[in-house]
C-alpha cells in the first residue's frame, strides 16, 4: 500500500473512532483507531484544517467538525424511505382495506413515492407514484407541513398560496388552522377538502433531528375514516414508530454528537408525540 493510501486509511480509522463520544482525547483516539499518537495528531490536525474535526482550545478535546455535519446531512437526504416503509404500507392496506401512502417532502411540495391498495372496492386515493401536491394539500402533505418549524411554515405558505387557488376549500388561513389541529392531536386528518367525500389520515416520520423525512397516510372515503379514526391513528403511530426506530439504527452508523433541532417534540412527530391513542 502506498504512503498516501496508508494515511487515508488511518484518517478513516480516526474518524470512525471519533464517532464514539467517549473518544475525545488524543490517547483515546489513537488507542481506538490503532494509529500511533504521533501519526494520529498529524492526521487530526490535517482533518481539522479541512473542517472534519474540531478541537477545543481549552480542553484540547477532539470532536466532529462542521464539514462532518454537512456529510451527515447529505447522507440522510439521500436515504430512500421506500424500503423502510413498504412493510408498513402493506400492513396498513391489509388491516384497513384502503390505500396506504408514503409521501416525502420536496421543497414546498410533497411527493407520493410509494403506495399500496387495499381490497375495498371504492378507492379513495387520488395520488399516483410521482404525484406532487403543495405542502398542506392532503393528509400526508399536511402532516409534513405541521412537522416543520414555524418559520419554515410561514415561508412555505407564501410559496404555496398561488397554487391553493386550485383548491377552493383551502387557504393559507385554513392551512394554519389544520396545522394547529394536527399538532394538538398528533396526527393529520383532512376530510372533504381536496376531493369531495374523500379524505385521509396521516402521521409524520421525523428524522434523527426531528425534521420530517416523510409521512404515512391512509386515504379512504370520509365515513371509513371517521368510523375508525382511533384505530387508524393508533396503527399509523405504531408503524411510524417502527420506521423511526429503523432510522435510528441507520443514524447510529453516523456521527451522533450534533445539536438536534428537536422539532418533533413540538410538532407531534412519531417518536415524541402524545400517547398512542388519539
Amino acid at each position: 500500500m502506498t504512503t498516501q493510501g496508508s494515511s487515508l486509511r488511518k484518517a478513516c480509522q480516526l474518524l470512525r473512532a471519533l464517532s464514539d463520544p467517549r473518544n475525545t482525547r488524543l490517547t483515546d483516539l489513537a488507542q481506538a483507531s490503532g494509529v500511533d499518537k504521533a501519526s494520529a495528531l498529524r492526521l487530526l490536525d490535517t482533518l481539522a484544517a479541512e473542517g472534519l474535526v474540531s478541537r477545543d482550545p481549552a480542553t484540547k478535546a477532539f470532536s466532529p467538525g462542521p464539514e462532518w455535519l454537512v456529510l451527515r446531512a447529505a447522507a440522510l437526504r439521500r436515504l430512500d424511505m421506500r424500503p423502510l416503509a413498504r412493510p408498513a404500507l402493506i400492513r396498513l392496506a391489509c388491516a384497513f382495506e384502503d390505500t396506504a401512502i408514503l409521501s416525502v417532502p420536496s421543497g414546498w411540495e410533497s411527493v407520493c413515492t410509494e403506495l399500496r391498495f387495499g381490497n375495498f372496492p371504492i378507492r379513495a386515493n387520488y395520488l399516483d407514484i410521482g404525484s406532487r401536491r403543495p405542502l398542506g394539500v392532503g393528509a400526508g402533505s399536511l402532516a409534513l407541513l405541521a412537522a416543520l418549524p414555524d418559520d419554515e411554515i410561514d415561508a412555505v405558505l407564501r410559496c404555496v398560496a398561488p397554487a391553493l387557488k386550485r383548491y377552493p376549500r383551502l387557504s393559507t388561513a385554513a392551512l394554519l388552522r389544520h396545522v394547529e389541529a394536527t399538532r394538538e392531536r398528533g396526527y393529520a386528518v383532512l376530510l372533504d377538502v381536496v376531493v369531495e367525500r374523500m379524505g385521509g389520515i396521516a402521521i409524520a416520520l421525523p428524522g434523527p433531528d426531528g425534521y420530517p423525512l416523510g409521512a404515512l397516510s391512509i386515504a379512504a372515503l370520509n365515513e371509513r375514516i371517521t368510523e375508525r379514526e382511533a384505530a387508524m391513528a393508533k396503527a399509523l403511530r405504531r408503524e411510524a414508530d417502527g420506521i423511526v426506530a429503523n432510522l435510528g439504527a441507520i443514524e447510529a452508523s453516523l456521527p451522533d454528537r450534533w445539536p438536534h433541532r428537536g422539532t418533533a417534540a413540538r410538532t407531534g412527530g412519531a417518536t415524541l408525540s402524545p400517547a398512542d391513542t388519539p
